[in-house]
């Protein structure tokens, strides 16, 4: 048999599947998915599980109301079989202080799938809505997807970690294309690409207009290499003079983090780390210009330790900054109690001096706060950070200016994942900072998720992002994505490096997601004037 007909076998069983046996061919086929993603970018593996989705909704045409209910189900479980894998490290933080939070971990591991999943049937679901029985079906999906996870990462604060354009972020050279269309627009593309062959169990295996639309989609693919090779090859990495990083990534773990009582323990680790002789030439820290630390690096109040900034102080040579993460207690009267705080970033002098702040403006929901938190706090509930009250939101998102080098923006955590938060159409920095604690998840594809998200970033908005992480992964990424250095998972070490330039504005960076929407907006009509034109013979 050949493999036309193998296929077309195939396909047909899976459109006439119903039942139980239906939802675990969906189940699989997300879970299969989540290998597209960061360590493993196993994308091909798409090639198989996304024409999967496609023959999903053309079955759940045997369905009431048109299929709508049934390729909604459908996509659920496609969408459970995606997060759980893709997500369990979520799991790990949940076992940082297992006494109070250990029971809650099955919840995590499955609750949040459970709650994402909702948009991958909201996609199929509206796919089979514009459903036409063609190649059109495969423009009509990738639609309704991208819209779908568009939702997923703006509705009740957002999470848009492991969308599909992710799948298209490796090799580098594919990646490239952020940079015109941004993950939105990357998005789509993976969706109508990998989804393509579907369409060659559509009539007899001998008829080539069967083979028009996968070939383009290898086309397109084909074209987003080549564009890539090209502006790799044009965009060499370029520093900036005499502004020189060095990272300290501490690998403390979580119990000594946030333990009040280790506040000697993890300052004099910081300290000795910090200087550390890199090489036979380095002279510790005063080789660097900027000095980074992670987030929340400290188990207190640093501006309000006058014998830790003291420290600080003595370590910094002059011409020397610290950039570093921080909780930050809130101005209020003297004697006043501090019951909630920031989630900051402090640019530190060599003489102590405080040069600027930025706190954080997206807080991690039932991380550093509880949504209803009065209510939820009543009812015996808190956040893994144990903040009474929940973290505070900062007011807005501000480049900080920086001693000798360019002014930088920064972004805290998970910060990184939201290409939507990254406006900086009329207050362009030089570089992204982005501090993490990615101490929370273990040893797992987590951290590696989290550095791929940054680095499209990078690639989105031409602009170099600069990464210190507790455990790891922190590096320096040049603007068009290329790790210029880095510091491995669960690696104590310092990390020293010069820092990339930025480039120009990119066509992302300066229409941000307009001409996703118009990729969209035109698959959109031609899937609606196809339908139209049908329903007129």
């Amino acid at each position: 048999m050949r493999f036309s007909d193998q296929l077309r076998t195939a396909g047909l069983s899976i459109i006439l599947t119903w039942g139980w046996k239906r939802a675990v061919i969906a189940l699989m086929a997300g879970a299969l998915s989540s290998l597209a993603m960061a360590p493993f970018n196993a994308w091909p593996i798409l090639f198989l599980t996304f024409p999967v989705a496609v023959w999903l909704i053309d079955g759940a045409g045997a369905g009431k109301w048109r299929g709508i209910p049934a390729a909604a189900i459908s996509g659920y479980w496609f969408g459970l079989g995606y997060f759980v894998p893709g997500l369990y490290w979520i799991g790990y933080a949940f076992l940082v202080d297992a006494q109070t939070f250990a029971w809650l971990l099955p919840f995590a591991v499955l609750g949040l799938p459970a709650y994402l999943a909702l948009f991958p049937a909201l996609g199929f679901a509206l796919a089979r809505l514009l459903w036409t029985p063609d190649g059109f079906r495969v423009l009509a999906l990738a639609a309704s997807l991208t819209i779908a996870e568009w939702l997923r990462g703006h509705l009740l604060s957002g999470f848009p970690w492991n969308a599909f354009g992710y799948a298209l972020s490796e090799p580098l050279a594919l990646a490239q294309t952020a940079s015109l269309i941004g993950l939105w627009g990357m998005t789509f593309l993976a969706v109508a690409i990998f989804a393509s062959p579907a369409v060659l169990i559509d009539g007899k295996s001998s008829n080539r207009r069967l083979w028009r639309v996968p070939v383009t989609a290898l086309v397109v693919l084909a074209a987003m290499l080549v564009f890539g090779a090209v502006r790799l090859s044009r965009l060499p990495t370029a520093m900036v003079a005499n502004v020189k990083l060095r990272i300290m990534q501490p690998n403390l773990q979580q119990d000594v983090k946030f333990n009040y009582s280790a506040k000697a323990e993890v300052m004099k680790k910081y300290l000795t780390l910090s200087d550390r002789a890199s090489g036979p030439q380095s002279t510790g820290v005063r080789d660097a210009s900027i000095l980074i630390w992670p987030e929340s690096a400290f188990p207190f109040f640093l501006t309000r330790e006058a014998d830790a900034m003291a420290q600080i102080a003595d370590l910094l040579s002059p011409g020397t900054v610290l950039i570093t993460g921080s909780v930050r207690a809130p101005d209020l009267p003297p004697g006043a109690r501090i019951t909630r705080a920031y989630n900051s970033i402090y640019v530190i002098d060599h003489d102590g001096s405080v040069l600027s702040v930025y706190d954080k403006l997206h807080l991690v929901p039932f991380g550093e706060y509880l949504p209803f938190q009065d209510l939820m706090e009543k009812l015996g509930f808190v956040q893994l950070t144990k903040v009474h009250g929940g973290f505070i939101p900062g007011q807005r998102r501000h480049a900080l200016d920086i001693p000798a080098a360019p002014r930088a923006l920064p972004l805290i955590c998970y910060e990184a994942i939201f290409p939507g938060d990254i406006d900086v159409h009329d207050d362009r920095p030089g570089w992204i900072i982005n501090v993490t604690n990615d101490g929370w998840f273990g040893i797992s594809t987590g951290p590696y998720q989290h550095l791929q998200q940054a680095r499209l970033r990078a690639i989105e908005e031409g602009l170099p992002v600069v990464r210190a992480a507790n455990t790891g992964i922190s590096a320096v990424i040049d603007p068009a994505g290329r790790i210029v250095a880095e510091l491995g998972l669960g690696i104590e070490g310092v990390l020293d490096a010069s820092l990339p330039a930025a480039i120009p504005p990119t066509v992302y960076a300066r229409f941000n997601d307009i001409p996703a929407a118009i990729i969209l907006f035109a698959a959109l009509l031609l899937v609606v004037g196809r339908r139209v034109a049908r329903r007129s013979f």
